[in-house]
């Protein structure tokens, strides 16, 4: 063998230990990392038993008054800027809001973060009160009760011959109304219908673009003007005016009110005769939130002077009755 021969044949030698070396040497496949095994990962933090009775309190609170304004999860979740089924936790109780997400929903309901908040007992209130008062200037006490002493007769009382329909959409406001308008010989006026005219867009537009708290500016707006432009009208309302305490408060002061009754069914029945699937559009489960959002208000049409209930009636019948109820009101002045 020449030399050249043999010292090929030596590297490749080499190669071979080289490679058998290796493959006794490597304790592990090329496919498994050496390094450390990182520490298994944490379950997910849970909720303290003892937290869940507030959580479930406050998700009643977000859900109860999601309702009361005909809002579904997903706009809430929309204009909160949170996802729907953060949301859908928080209403159900298993959910754990900051501070911060908390408010961004009150402000989306037009509420303060404290109206989120379970009640407190009268007295814990009242301690609450005086630590607050005892924080402010003098003069920003002075200012707060010079407004305390004027409650009472800041907002005017005389109803005079203004009668108020409240109720949810579809329940026959719009038609009674009218009819009677025509019997009590006086202007037959929907409020939606003015705030349209002044604002230049419908109302699911200007819902759209200007949210909530916005339109609701509006609204009382209107009313203050149709009010003092009117001394004998039938009004129409919207059914989430109820919602706004100060609107609702100013519209119970100056008209006589009366709230139109109907059941679920009666309500979705005409909606949809209607037309008009907002705030329940593109929603599966509309007929669970009508009548979610009916029971969230039930407390808060039963403020109204007086009521008439449409259930099973015909539209005649249900215009008698509330002519004789209009009647009764406007003469006990």
């Amino acid at each position: 063998m020449d030399r050249t021969a043999e010292g090929r044949h030596r590297q490749q030698a080499g190669r071979f230990r080289i490679r058998e070396d290796r493959d006794v040497t490597d304790t592990a496949p090329p496919y498994i990392s050496n390094r450390p095994l990182r520490p298994a990962r944490r379950p997910a933090k849970q909720v303290r038993a003892e937290n869940t009775p507030l959580l479930r309190e406050i998700g009643y609170l977000v859900r109860n008054e999601r309702a009361k304004r005909g809002m579904t999860r997903k706009m809430l979740a929309k204009q909160a800027n949170m996802s729907e089924r953060f949301v859908a936790q928080i209403e159900l109780g298993v959910g754990n809001p900051s501070v911060l997400s908390l408010d961004a929903i009150a402000r989306a309901l037009t509420l303060d973060v404290f109206d989120l908040l379970p009640a407190v007992t009268l007295e814990e209130a009242r301690r609450r009160a005086l630590v607050h008062l005892r924080q402010l200037p003098v003069e920003e006490i002075k200012s707060f009760l010079n407004a305390f002493a004027r409650m009472g007769v800041a907002m005017p009382t005389a109803r005079d011959q203004r009668v108020a329909l409240v109720g949810l959409r579809g329940s026959g406001k719009s038609t009674l109304g009218a009819m009677l308008a025509e019997r009590l010989d006086c202007p037959f006026i929907e409020l939606d219908k003015v705030i349209e005219r002044e604002h230049g867009a419908s109302v699911a537009a200007l819902f759209d673009v200007y949210g909530q708290a916005t339109f609701r500016r509006y609204e009382r707006d209107c009313l203050t003007g149709v009010v003092a432009g009117n001394r004998s009208a039938v009004i129409a309302t919207a059914g989430g005016i109820v919602a706004d305490e100060a609107t609702y408060g100013q519209l119970l002061d100056q008209t006589h009110v009366i709230w139109i009754e109907a059941s679920p069914a009666e309500h979705m029945r005409r909606v949809m005769d209607q037309g008009d699937f907002r705030p329940m559009a593109h929603n599966r489960d509309a007929m669970h939130d009508l009548v979610a959002i009916l029971a969230a208000r039930a407390p808060l049409y039963g403020r109204a002077h007086a009521r008439l209930d449409t259930r099973g009636r015909s539209v005649t019948a249900c215009v008698d009755e509330l002519a004789k109820i209009a009647q009764d009101l406007l003469t006990r002045l």
